[in-house]
């Protein structure tokens, strides 16, 4: 049999556990994530795709410079990362709420019947034992703040490198159209010089010529768009590189980024747990289950150790008794007992309880909403991939019509005419052209956004938030597996 010593120490030990482990668990959801994609790409495991550098693929050094500098002087990522930092030097010392603290105090006090008055000093200390789950309710709400700041500047950089990329593919896209309209232009006002001749000759009808004369200026009026894109596409890159102004060579033209013979090697499903979006509804749920952790235990006592010295003199003493300076030492518990309040604490423990429940649907639906985006992105990506394709055929076979009309226009056995035509037949095939590169390079920025792709922050900027293993993003108390 147990002694009585052993029995009080079995006792005092199962309470203590008990108020210790008050916190309910965090609770756990399935990630529902498809056993594969619906428009699966060519899959290689081995050759795992590039979350990190996917814009290398562009094989552009003016792109890869530009994302470098964005990253570096983004406004809105600095200021992600200085609330980032902000959450952390709280998160550092959220438990330092349940270790003893030490206050120093000075006070002049007066007696109530006003014949003296007293300078008092003294320390308090102060110690509250954070039981029935307040310490782990703090913890967790702590972490999952700092988790959410985390998950936001990832958020900011995975938006900025798909912006810079973005608007980077669309500038020169718009050089490229601009350089084709420009020559479509020249073309169709030759050929309407060429039937002005022939007028004057008597050789065609007035209404042919004013048809050539409508056709040059709709060409030199399409202008007007890929000049007004190339200015928004370079303004906006200024301004995501933090600088009131675009660098002159972005205005110069240059070659359209290319994806050229680039296939996606594979696009597991488990990429999708690196979107910061998810990252981000799962610290809500963490922070929220931190929230009602508190509500719960403010339906308890709380209860600490407290302790003060104090000393006390005399500065005006009117009665006729003698005070002279002393000091004073008291040591006890501190309870704060909840006893009747209308019900305020248990309902804000329910309503914590449905916002905790609200939190784990807002997750599932980040989930969801990310595998729609990434089969949106995957469906548009191979659909544009096989329209660059087929315009790429196009062209080709129209740049073969026009050497051959070219060829005849020599030999004398075609007008000059048809070579115009023929020159601007194959113009617009490259206009095209352009365009379904264009969009093809733009659906795959789409699905690399849609998975969270972007460099990870340095664990200098991190610090104590940086997960064990940058590849897979870090799970709360085991949950939202």
């Amino acid at each position: 049999m147990l002694n009585r010593a052993a029995l009080r120490n079995l006792v005092c030990g199962c309470l203590l556990s008990g108020l210790l482990g008050c916190a309910a668990p965090v609770p756990k959801v399935a990630t529902p994530l498809p056993a594969q994609w619906q428009h699966a790409m060519a899959a290689d495991p081995t050759k795992p795709s590039d979350l990190q550098g996917w814009w290398h693929a562009f094989n552009d050094p003016q792109l890869n410079a530009l994302v470098d500098r964005a990253l570096a002087n983004n406004l809105d990522v600095a200021q992600a990362v200085e609330r980032m930092l902000a959450t952390r030097a709280i998160h550092r010392r959220a438990g330092a709420k349940y270790l003893p603290s030490l206050v120093g105090r000075t006070d002049d006090a007066i007696d109530p019947d006003a014949h003296a008055s007293y300078f008092v000093a003294g320390f308090d200390a102060n110690w509250e034992f954070g039981l029935f789950g307040r310490s782990e309710g703090t913890r967790r709400e702590a972490q999952g703040a700092l988790d959410a700041s985390v998950a936001d500047l990832r958020i900011a950089q995975v938006s900025l490198v798909a912006e810079v990329v973005r608007d980077w593919i669309e500038l020169r896209t718009a050089q490229q159209q601009e350089r084709l309209l420009l020559q479509i232009n020249q073309a169709h006002l030759h050929h309407w010089q060429l039937l002005k001749v022939r007028q004057r000759l008597q050789l065609v009808a007035p209404a042919e010529v004013d048809q050539a004369q409508a056709l040059s200026a709709q060409s030199e009026a399409a202008l007007a768009e890929p000049r007004q894109a190339i200015n928004a596409s370079a303004q906006q890159l200024a301004m995501l590189l933090g600088q009131n102004q675009p660098d002159s060579a972005w205005l110069e033209p240059g070659t359209q980024p290319d994806l050229g013979e680039f296939q996606l090697n594979a696009a597991p499903v488990d990429l999708l747990r690196t979107r910061p979006e998810i990252a981000r509804a799962q610290a809500d749920v963490l922070r929220t289950a931190g929230e009602l952790a508190l509500t719960h235990a403010d339906m308890y006592p709380s209860i600490g150790l407290g302790t003060s010295l104090v000393w006390a003199a005399t500065i005006n003493d009117t009665s006729p008794r003698s005070k002279t300076p002393g000091g004073i030492f008291s040591l006890g518990p501190l309870l704060n007992i909840p006893l009747f309040d209308w019900g305020i604490r248990i309902a804000a423990t329910h309503a914590k309880g449905h916002e905790l429940q609200a939190s784990v649907l807002a997750y599932r639906q980040a989930v969801l909403q990310g595998i729609t985006e990434v089969e949106t992105a995957l469906g548009t990506l191979q659909q544009q991939q096989l329209r660059e394709q087929r315009s790429t055929i196009a062209w080709q076979a129209l740049q073969r019509a026009d050497h051959a009309v070219q060829s005849r226009v020599q030999l004398h056995l075609n007008s000059p005419l048809d070579q115009i035509e023929s020159q601007i037949a194959a113009d617009q095939a490259d206009a095209q052209l352009v365009d379904a590169r264009a969009e093809h390079s733009l659906a795959y920025v789409a699905l690399f956004k849609a998975l969270g792709g972007a460099p990870l922050p340095s664990a200098a900027v991190l610090g104590s938030a940086a997960p064990k293993n940058p590849a897979t993003p870090a799970t709360t108390d085991g949950a939202l597996r």
